[in-house]
Formats: structure tokens, C-alpha cells, sequence
């Protein structure tokens, strides 16, 4: 692929994922968008579990499968390497855009906070969310995140490097903060119906099975220093104290590695 055909194709992955982003926060929060993860045609409640269900499996099953390592070497020998991860989002983008747009909604309401202070919280929280999850991503380098630095070294003709691993601001005190704030994003709902709770759970359990794929990844390759940030960092919980001082044959473990 040619670098300039290679860079133009990364931007437009970019701009798919950031357009399923926007969505996906309408969707969520039932404002802005044709269809929200409320609204549709009624229908039976066996088949709206069934359907939401294979929907969110087939995110998972994409967004863990394409993000192992293994993967990624048999899959970089039909895609060429520089646009990997600008496919890897755009496949994540068309299974949550297929969700969008397969959703079934399913009636029930577990909680209402209609107007007040809960509600105003809770909006708050989601709001809070969203802003974690961005800021994180730039926190360890959100265009590389997304593909869009691995297209613009190939194009500069510079060889791509593997970030240095890292722990700034949230990573200090947690260490999935992107996931604490999809967390609060998926729970922090002032109307919480049947759908929005099925949502929020599966993609819950999804969340905390994805990160021992990730961490597993994250030893392989960083080895005994992240370890020893693991015995020091909180995984989901943010710690709200210094994390605790390294033991003495953690630094040298980590002066060995």
C-alpha cells in the first residue's frame, strides 16, 4: 500500500470511529440520535435478550480477537502493518454501528430520577465518564491508540516504534482508567430501563474479562515492570492515597529487566 493511500485510509477510520463515538453517546444517554438504546419497535422480550445479546458478543468477540497479539502477526501478513490498528478500529466501529442499529429495546424501568439533584448527579457522573475515557486516551497517546500515528510514520517513511510504557495522571492512582470511565458512562443512566441495565451488565462482565487478556499481553511484553505496577496500582478501584512503596526485590527485579 502506498504511504499517501495508506495515510488517507487511516483518516478515514479515524472519522468512522469518531462518528460511531458521537453516536454512541446519544445512544447511551437517549438524546440526539434517530435510534437510542430506548427506542424502536416493542417486541418479545425473549427475542430483544437474544438479539442485544449476539450483538454484544460480536463486539467482543471482534474487539478481544483482533486486539491479541497472535492475531495481529497471522492478520498483518493479508493487511499490510501500518494500517493494523486503523482496521482494527474500523472493524470495531461498523460492530458497534451494527449494534446501533440492531438494538432491541426491552420495557421496564428499574429507576427514574425524573429532575433533582439524583438526576443532575447522575448526568454529572456520565459526563464525568465520557471526559475520563478521552482524557486517557491522550494520556498514552491517542493518536497511536487509533491508528493515526502508525499511518503518518509510514507516510513520513520513519520507522514505528512501540510506546515506552508509562503510567501518567489517572494511571498513577488506576490502571484501566478507560474502562472506569466507560464504567460510570454505562451505569451513570437517570432512567434505567431493562435494556440500559442488560447493556450495562454484559458490557460489565465484558470489561472485567477483557483486562486479563490485556494484562496477560501487558507482562508478556513489559515483563517485571509491569508487574510491579500491578502489585502497586489498583486495577478498577482508583487508589486514593501514594501507592505503596516498592519492596527490595521489586526494584531489583526491575532494574533486571
Amino acid at each position: 500500500m502506498k504511504p499517501m493511500v495508506a495515510f488517507v485510509y487511516g483518516i478515514a477510520c479515524y472519522g468512522v470511529f469518531f462518528a460511531t463515538l458521537l453516536y454512541a453517546i446519544g445512544f447511551l444517554g437517549n438524546f440526539g440520535v434517530p435510534k437510542s438504546i430506548d427506542s424502536g419497535p416493542d417486541g418479545s422480550i425473549a427475542t430483544a435478550l437474544l438479539i442485544d445479546g449476539a450483538l454484544l458478543g460480536l463486539f467482543a468477540l471482534q474487539h478481544s480477537i483482533m486486539a491479541r497479539p497472535w492475531f495481529k502477526r497471522a492478520w498483518t501478513r493479508m493487511v499490510p502493518e501500518p494500517v493494523e490498528r486503523s482496521t482494527y478500529v474500523l472493524f470495531s466501529s461498523v460492530a458497534l454501528l451494527l449494534m446501533f442499529w440492531q438494538w432491541r429495546p426491552i420495557g421496564g424501568v428499574i429507576w427514574k430520577m425524573d429532575g433533582g439533584i439524583a438526576e443532575t448527579i447522575l448526568l454529572g457522573l456520565y459526563m464525568a465518564g465520557l471526559l475520563i475515557v478521552l482524557l486517557s486516551t491522550f494520556l498514552i497517546n491517542h493518536f497511536d491508540l487509533f491508528g493515526l500515528r502508525q499511518v503518518y510514520l509510514y507516510m513520513a517513511g520513519r520507522k514505528y516504534t512501540h510506546l515506552e510504557f508509562r503510567t501518567p495522571f489517572f494511571y498513577r492512582y488506576v490502571r484501566h482508567p478507560l474502562y472506569v470511565g466507560w464504567l460510570l458512562t454505562f451505569w451513570s443512566a437517570p432512567i434505567m430501563t431493562v435494556a440500559h441495565l442488560f447493556f450495562a451488565a454484559m458490557t460489565t462482565a465484558y470489561i472485567l474479562l477483557a483486562i486479563q487478556f490485556e494484562e496477560a499481553d501487558l507482562m508478556s511484553m513489559h515483563g517485571a515492570k509491569y508487574r510491579r505496577y500491578r502489585n502497586q496500582v489498583p486495577m478498577i478501584i482508583p487508589a486514593l492515597s501514594n501507592p505503596r512503596e516498592e519492596s527490595a526485590s521489586e526494584r531489583i527485579a526491575a532494574v533486571n529487566s
